[in-house]
């Protein structure tokens, strides 16, 4: 099996999403579609930073087309090359296969996007409106704080470094990958890691939200998908520290943020838990 375009992504991830929700919700999958539709009609506040995260996550095309209109030619992958040599090569010697390489993609194309969707509908349908609005300010500060190091700390993918000997193995399950989801990710933007950062994040945030079975989902969607992108050669051992650090940061100060914004969208409870209020 090989994956062959976008829209079979775009559809795998839409399925994935409502299994997930169906899954790990502690409600009826009707029931979180409609709560979080609620919430978005009632609530201008969450709306306009759901738009908002919408918005940061434009940046990064954004970005990616500024790239190719100035001139800063730096170029920091030998520098992380001589810092952490063949690791990336060695690993996926140890664990190369076709099974893996088909799953390990599914994962790092379909699952990724999945989990920040059905992250806002599980803690809709839960009626944890605190973590819907943690999960849009973390997601924003990820890619706030990683388009900088993209645009200014250049890293090269692993396989497209030759010293590296790395192989690119997403070119076994999604022979187009260069063409059709190039466009979505540069190739010398991997310090850090958002795959790591943003899946490490929703991981992070689904155990602190109390729903055990979206805690176990998160954590070992995020787990398969940190082995992904040293094993597709995409990412270095640097860019994944600095995407465990970064999902730490953001993750923190995401639910800080909610806290406040959930505060002041509901300024009569002394806590930000929706359900004691529908209680």
């Amino acid at each position: 099996m090989q994956f062959h375009s976008m829209s079979t992504i775009s559809l795998l991830t839409a399925v994935v999403f409502l299994l997930l929700v169906l899954l790990c919700c502690t409600r009826s999958l009707w029931t979180a579609a409609t709560a979080m539709l609620s919430l978005l009609v009632k609530s201008r506040k969450l709306l306009l930073v759901v738009a908002m995260m919408v918005a940061v996550l434009l940046l990064n095309s954004l970005e990616l087309t500024w790239e190719q209109n100035y001139s800063y030619s730096a170029d920091f992958t030998p520098w992380v090359f001589q810092l952490e040599g063949h690791f990336v090569s060695f690993f996926q010697q140890l664990f190369h296969a076709p099974g893996v390489t088909l799953v390990v993609s599914f994962f790092y194309l379909v699952v990724f996007q999945a989990l920040i969707l059905a992250s806002l509908f599980i803690y809709a349908g839960d009626g944890r409106q605190l973590f819907v609005y943690a999960t849009c300010c973390t997601v924003m500060l990820n890619y706030l704080v990683a388009l900088p190091f993209y645009a200014l700390f250049p890293v090269n993918e692993v396989w497209s470094y030759p010293p590296s000997g790395a192989a690119f193995y997403m070119l076994e399950a999604f022979p187009e990958f260069n063409t059709l989801y190039r466009p979505l990710s540069g190739i010398n933007n991997c310090f850090p890691s958002l795959h790591t950062s943003v899946s490490v994040s929703m991981a992070m945030l689904a155990i602190r939200s109390g729903n055990r079975k979206w805690a176990i989902a998160a954590t070992a969607s995020a787990a398969i998908i940190v082995f992904s992108i040293f094993y597709l050669g995409i990412h270095w051992l640097t860019d994944m520290i600095g995407g465990l650090l970064l999902a730490t940061l953001a993750s923190g100060l995401g639910l800080k943020w909610a806290r406040r914004l959930d505060r002041s969208a509901n300024p009569s409870l002394p806590s930000s838990d929706w359900s004691k209020k529908r209680a």
